[in-house]
């Protein structure tokens, strides 16, 4: 194969517990990841010198997205390239419709996307291992990224566990058009929480309501301990929760870091509902989804 497209997802936290910051900077996470139906697509083409061509949704401005040497593809061609010792150039495309720089690892998923991309059109028959521990390199959700579904992860969030999930979880999201620092995020969480246990506590609840597959019962137990940091960085986002909640969400909750803001509903009728709620206040993109999806994948080209 010359060319090779592969898929990945946007991720959601249906559980983010933080403790207390380490001596290496890092915060031990234990997070329940889900994959929902907000894709980016990374297409590979050998090339003699490498490129970057990047196309986005009507509601992402391409200037917020790195490009050249900042852009995490080309660092995820870096470090897979240091693995296999090959040598050469790929022309990258990418069709962008995660939101950036919203809490939803739209940069991880196209750092998988990459990963993938290189070792099928090159046929290097990584192992899954390998990529995984590839992903490790790149950052803390980029694992997520390849493995997608819903899973766990501990450590910095980059050990996943895949979660048996057979339910089918309806979600609106509302991203910002101004982006929100994660570095910013978790330092005022050392500030509003300097007494946070070294450990976080399980998500025992969460993992039982999943198994259910009965919304009401997951509403009830997400949870993400950077949302108070968040809203206290940017109230607006709690006025958002407010009304989605007030519209038919089932639960509002910051996703991630922020600023994207998330509601689970009872069905695909009642995200549609919520929509035109968040619409008629103001909210120009509001965007449902579904989950959980797979993880990165190769698209079939026409």
């Amino acid at each position: 194969m010359s060319t090779v497209s592969v898929r990945a997802a946007a991720k959601i936290n249906l559980h983010l517990g933080v403790g207390a910051v380490r001596d290496d900077g890092f915060h031990p996470l234990d997070t329940v990841y889900q994959a929902i139906s907000l894709y980016d697509d990374v297409t590979l083409t050998g090339a003699v010198v490498p490129s970057l061509e990047l196309e986005c949704a009507d509601y992402i401005d391409a200037g917020d997205v790195p490009i050249g040497g900042g852009n995490i593809a080309f660092r995820a061609l870096e470090v897979i390239r240091a693995r296999t010792g090959r040598h050469g150039h790929e022309a990258v495309e990418i069709l962008k419709s995660i939101p950036v720089a919203g809490g939803m690892a739209g940069g991880s998923a196209d750092a998988a996307a990459t990963l993938l991309a290189y070792d099928r059109l090159h046929r290097t028959g990584l192992p899954d291992d390998v990529l995984l521990d590839l992903a490790a390199e790149l950052g803390s959700d980029v694992p997520f990224s390849l493995v997608g579904g819903t899973a766990r992860g501990r450590g910095r969030g980059e050990v996943v566990q895949p979660l048996d999930d057979r339910g089918t979880w309806w979600w609106v999201a509302v991203p910002s058009g101004v982006g929100l620092s994660t570095p910013e995020v978790y330092a005022h969480f050392d500030k509003l929480f300097p007494d946070a246990l070294a450990e976080p506590a399980e998500p025992a609840d969460l993992l039982s309501a999943l198994a259910s597959g009965e919304p009401l019962r997951l509403a009830r137990t997400l949870h993400n301990d950077l949302q108070a940091p968040a809203v206290d960085l940017r109230p607006e986002l709690g006025t958002l929760i407010d009304r989605g909640e007030g519209e038919g969400a089932l639960r509002g909750l910051v996703s991630g870091s922020g600023p994207t803001c998330i509601f689970l509903c009872d069905s695909l009728d009642g995200a549609h509902a919520v929509v035109a709620g968040l619409r008629g206040a103001g909210h120009d993109v509001v965007l449902i989804a579904n989950g959980p999806v797979a993880g990165a994948h190769l698209l079939e080209r026409p």
